[in-house]
């Protein structure tokens, strides 16, 4: 799968020397090594290094990616890649930890074709949702130049000098809730494609979150609220990830009315175990509580994302023993819920307006779930 260029192609344009980035950026590839990336969900050999580019292999294929080691919010990306022939691939910003990128966070699809009329999967396109504004990918063996301008809610994108996309990504229904900051990725989809001069300036961050539990020292946030003494509940702090066995919940100390809540969570075969909000803080045995059930049972009355006794949800894409990212947005009488990206459960019928804890549960000795990256935002 190596394609080798001759001299000619390669000084068909300009280019940045390495280690000369513009003012205000910092280079993202150094021209020799894979350092400042790692590949995920695919084998080390997924990309490689040749001839001053960054190169996917056969074995690029999805899932797997090459993912920067460094998260980013807002950012002015810049790079080129280079396409002959068939070439499927695209570059990820706001990728998640764990999830599904383009669902999660977006995708800047990369594509050889020069479709004249722009579709959702076109060169430039944010896929599958929004066709780009032309289609001007040069792909007869031809280095295109990519930018991508993200200060949320602006979304900006340019092929070739030229503005393919020019996006308020808050009036997209399906992009509202995406991530805001995560992680810059790039996809072959085992492809040859060829990535150079990769480079990006950071821009101010708007985000303000409070860490619910992002390291072991947050656990002081959290009190134990209930506790079943044939089980009693137990939570630990482990190395940035909160292990919940035997029977009950923990509660934040802090009081939430509307907010948006994001957290990975993992759990074993069949796991049972619940998020509650606006509660007393005194677990289920309060009157006054509302739950987000985790149960990883497709058939069950109420599987993972379901408003437990309101709504059921749509049974999610979640593998057991594997993290997710769930994300729950409430305000007033309405609650979303979604998980890897989907939105399982919309309702618009609460009742309880108070502020209240938020609760984890762990449903019953045996049966642990692990939560982390648990991050809360006051809306």
């Amino acid at each position: 799968m190596r394609t080798n260029m001759n001299r000619r192609e390669f000084l068909s344009t300009p280019v940045i020397l390495y280690g000369q980035a513009e003012e205000g950026f910092t280079p993202l590839f150094d021209g020799n090594t894979l350092a400042g990336w790692s590949i995920q969900d695919g084998a080390e050999s997924g990309f490689y290094v040749n001839d001053g580019s960054i190169v996917g292999h056969l074995e690029s294929r999805f899932p797997a990616w090459l993912r920067s080691d460094r998260q980013y919010e807002n950012f002015d990306f810049r790079g080129e890649f280079f396409v002959r022939g068939w070439t499927d691939g695209g570059v990820y910003l706001h990728a998640p930890e764990h999830g599904r990128n383009t669902w999660v966070g977006m995708q800047i699809k990369i594509f050889h074709q020069q479709d004249k009329a722009p579709q959702s999967n076109s060169m430039g396109a944010v896929l599958p949702l929004i066709a780009p504004l032309k289609v001007n990918v040069r792909n007869r063996g031809e280095w295109n130049s990519l930018r991508i301008l993200m200060d949320w809610p602006q979304l900006r994108v340019w092929v070739n000098d030229e503005l393919v996309q020019d996006l308020n990504v808050e009036s997209v229904p399906e992009l509202r809730y995406r991530l805001r900051r995560g992680y810059l990725g790039l996809s072959a989809l085992g492809y040859p494609i060829r990535f150079r001069n990769l480079r990006i300036r950071e821009l101010p961050a708007k985000e303000k979150w409070e860490h619910l539990y992002e390291t072991d020292s947050d656990f002081q946030k959290w009190f134990v609220s209930e506790s079943n003494p044939r089980g009693p509940v137990k939570f630990e702090p482990l190395n940035g990830v909160l292990r919940g066995d035997g029977s009950g919940h923990i509660a934040t100390k802090e009081r939430y009315r509307d907010f948006q809540l994001h957290l990975y969570i993992r759990g074993p075969k069949h796991h049972n175990g619940g998020v509650l909000f606006r509660s007393e803080g005194k677990g289920l045995a309060g009157s006054r509580h509302y739950e987000i059930q985790l149960h990883n049972v497709e058939e069950a009355h109420y599987p993972t994302g379901s408003l437990y006794y309101f709504k059921r949800a749509i049974y999610p894409r979640i593998e057991d023993e594997k993290w997710y990212l769930l994300q729950l947005v409430v305000k007033g009488k309405q609650c979303l819920v979604r998980i890897n990206g989907e939105n399982v459960l919309e309702y618009d019928q609460l009742e309880n307006l108070e502020e209240g804890h938020v609760e984890l549960q762990a449903h019953e000795p045996g049966a642990w779930l692990e939560y982390k990256h648990i991050w809360i935002k006051r809306l």
